[in-house]
Order: structure tokens, then sequence, then C-alpha cells
């Protein structure tokens, strides 16, 4: 039997078995799409099945922020699960490795926070979210308020609940989503929502009037939530215009709506604060983290909860008893001691200052290598987080018809030249958020291959349709 044949082998037996996310099913089944299996990773690069050494630009999604091959964290997690590889949290029982974690990540948090509550992905995190803002305002006797505004182009998960908040119709085609009580305002983008002239400042207010008009349309009782990334991710890698979580949070405030900051993107580092709440000034009640809490080396996320709703939670128990909710793997030992070990390598090697000098080069190197290129309409980021948008006319902002499907070609001639970078799913847009690890030098080799990529892509667009940009 060759390699090769082995190879096909176990293509064949994942079309067969395995039920990929966020895939074409019926392509993916009958071989129209290919199975690229991942065979090893070392800093910020993975090799596939046939040896091909690739550039990820995106960290797995958006998660490996350490980067790959961190043997300490393999070691941490051996040791745990020869020590105890699992018990419950449940009634009161614990661990050492989630004892631990849960002071280490309230030291990492914004002030306020008083309490981890653990599970395994960011969706079921912010399940947990929806379920405490309903406990938290039925315990104060507001039964009305349980409305969450989430925003339009928001990414909050995939389930039920979570999947209702995320803001992206991808997510609710065929599965009967949004929940009626959930709501979903303006996305604060300025370059494609701004009226002309308007400044990022200006916007920033527009938006909060566009949320308060919301809040009073539907009532200001039934509002019970607010939920937002500081940094939008998968619905476009937008960062908020200036002023823009201030005016949000005066009017939450005015109207005592909860806020919810998704950090299962920005947290641990990857827009050169500890969490994105510090760099923008949040003062959030809940908190929802994951991906960077373990470098995805083990499934762990959490919600840390602020100090104004665990008193409330505190109460709810004097008067109902053990509250009812619970993940049979929350507080796991082996996650908890994959984030412990992972903590330790952002700490010992300054990857939240390293993610703000490389992440500052990033975003440099990108404008100045594409504000000018004549498919992008726009390079915005922050941090490691950084995206180009394309555009079919610069100077009119003429998007390009979806059915050519700009982004994913030059997805794919990224993938040519070696480099993972994603496509996202709300228009022509390509993100990158490279582990926290990256280099300039590293830098410098992401701009050169997406730049040739970027060329390769409008060499055919202006063959193939005498396009001019």
């Amino acid at each position: 039997m060759t390699a090769n044949q082995t190879i096909e082998q176990l293509q064949n037996i994942d079309r067969n078995t395995l039920f990929h996310p966020s895939t074409h099913a019926s392509d993916h089944a009958h071989g129209n799409t290919p199975v690229n299996i991942i065979e090893s990773g070392s800093g910020i690069y993975i090799k596939n099945q046939h040896g091909t050494e690739l550039l990820d630009g995106f960290a797995g999604l958006y998660c490996v922020n350490v980067g790959y091959g961190r043997s300490e964290i393999a070691e941490a997690i051996y040791q745990q699960a020869l020590k105890l590889a699992y018990y419950h949290t449940y009634v009161g029982h614990s661990n050492q490795a989630v004892i631990e974690l849960s002071k280490r990540v309230i030291d990492w948090a914004p002030d306020g926070m008083s309490k981890v509550y653990y599970g395994l992905s960011g969706s079921d995190a912010n399940e947990t979210q929806i379920k405490l803002v309903r406990y938290f305002h039925n315990i104060l006797g507001y039964k009305q308020k349980k409305k969450i505004i989430s925003r339009q182009r928001g990414y909050h998960g995939s389930g039920i609940g979570s999947g209702s908040l995320t803001g992206l119709p991808l997510y609710h085609k065929a599965f009967d989503l949004p929940m009626e009580t959930i709501l979903h305002t303006i996305t604060p983008h300025h370059y494609w929502n701004a009226e002309a002239g308007m400044s990022e400042t200006e916007f920033s207010g527009y938006c909060a009037d566009e949320l308060e008009k919301m809040i009073l349309a539907e009532g200001a009782e039934t509002i019970g939530a607010f939920i937002g990334e500081p940094v939008m991710g998968t619905g476009g890698i937008i960062p908020p215009p200036e002023g823009y979580w201030d005016a949000i949070q005066k009017v939450l405030n005015k109207y005592e709506i909860l806020l919810i900051a998704d950090e299962v993107i920005c947290g641990f580092g990857r827009l050169g604060a500890p969490f994105g709440s510090h760099l923008y000034g949040i003062r959030p009640d809940l908190i929802t983290i994951a991906k960077g809490l373990t470098s995805a080396y083990a499934p762990l996320s959490g919600v840390i909860v602020g100090e104004r709703v665990w008193n409330v939670i505190e109460q709810g128990s004097e008067e109902l008893g053990p509250i009812g909710h619970g993940w049979t793997y929350s507080g796991h030992p082996l996650g908890a001691a994959a984030g412990l070990a992972n903590l330790d390598i952002l700490e010992r090697e300054n990857l939240t200052e390293n993610a703000r000098e490389s992440g500052a080069y990033l975003q440099s190197q990108f404008h100045h290598a594409f504000d000018n290129h004549p498919l992008v309409g726009e390079v915005r980021g922050a941090g490691l987080l950084c995206a180009l948008e394309f555009v079919a006319d610069k100077s009119k902002k003429t998007r390009f018809d979806a059915d050519w499907k700009i982004g994913a070609k030059v997805s794919a001639a990224c993938l040519e030249q070696k480099l993972i970078a994603r496509a996202l799913p709300h228009g022509d847009i390509l993100g990158f958020a490279p582990p926290l690890t990256i280099t300039k030098t590293e830098v410098d080799e992401i701009v050169r291959r997406t730049t040739a990529a970027l060329n390769s892509v409008a060499d055919q667009l202006t063959k193939e349709f005498s396009w001019r940009g």
C-alpha cells in the first residue's frame, strides 16, 4: 500500500463518515471539494497530508494564540490526565487545576469580575449567557426584561440561542432562527453604513441613536441585555468607530440593560491588551471567553460573571436553591491544565505586548501594501486582527456581483501561495488573525504572499470579465 493510497483511503472514510461544520455537505460527500488532512504544526506553520508547509494566517479559527507545537501544554495535559483525567464540578466538587485557572482568569479580566463558569465552546458559553440574563431579571422581578439585542453581522455561536444572537443569515437559514426574543441593531461599520461626510464619532452617535430607538420601540422594560464583540470577528473583522463603545454604554446604562462582552476572539491578548474591554473602555456585566483561553490545545470556554450579576445569583440561590444549569464537562481538569500552561506562555513570553507591536506593524504594512490596490476597498483591523474588503470600483464603492465570489477566489489564491487566510461569510472579505507569536519578518511574508494572490486574482478578473478596478 502506497502513501498516496493511504491518504486516499482516509479521504474516502472522511467523506463517508464525517459531518463537517460550515461545509457544503453534498459537494463534500460526492468528492467535489477536497479533504484537507492536517498532519502537524509548529510555530505559525502547519503541514498537510502531502507534507506541504502552510503559513497559518488565521491561527486555526482565531484561536491558536501561542502557536503550534507547544510541548509544555501537551505535557501539562498529559500530567493532569495521569493524576485526574476527569471529575465533575457539580455541588461544590472541584479540582486544583480549575481552581488555579479561575484565579488567573479573574486577574486577566477587567475590574469588577467575580466568578467563572466553564463550558467547552464559545457557543455553549453564550447559551449560558442567555440563561443568566433571564435568571438575573426574574430574580429581580422584571419578568418581561428578557430580550437581548445583538448586532447585524455579529458572531456569537451556532446553537439555538447563540445562533440567534449571531447576526449572519447563513446561520439562520432553515433553522427557524433567530428566536423572537433576539433582536439585531445596526452594524457599526463606518465604511458601508455611515452617510457621506459623517465622521466616525458622528457615526457612533448614530449607532447609539438607532439602538435607543429599538429599545424604545420594543419597550425598555422588555430589554434584558446587549451583546457585542469588542471588534467584530466573523462578520467582517470590523473595529468599532471612534467613540462607539462609550456611546453605546450610555444608552445601556440609561435603561438598566446588562452588557455582555463577547471576548471569544479578542480576549487573552489578540488586540494587544488583555481583553478588548480594556482597549475600548468597555465595562461589561458578563464576559464570554473561549479560543485564546487554551489556544485551542483543549476545548474550554467560560462565562466571567461580574459582581453585579453574581450578587443576584446568590440572592436567587437563597430563594430557589441550587441554580438549575450545568454541563457535564464544566471545569474539566484537562482543559484547565491546558489553560494554565497557555497563560504561562502568554505571560512569560509577553505575547500581549508582541501582539501590540507586531499588530501595529501588520496594520501599517497592510495599509502600505493594499490601500491603493485596485481590488481593495478597505483595509481595517486592530492588533492581530486584520481584513481586506474587495470592491469592483474603489471610487464609487461598488460591490462585486456576489456570484463572482471574489473573497473565496482570493482565499484560494492565497492557498496557492501556501498562505491560509479566511474568506469571511458576509461580503467579499479576506480575514487574518495569525498567532500572537508572529514576528515582523513573518508579517512581511504574509504581505508578500497576499500581494501575489491579489495580483493573480486581479489578472484573472481582467482576462475573464474585462475588469478594470
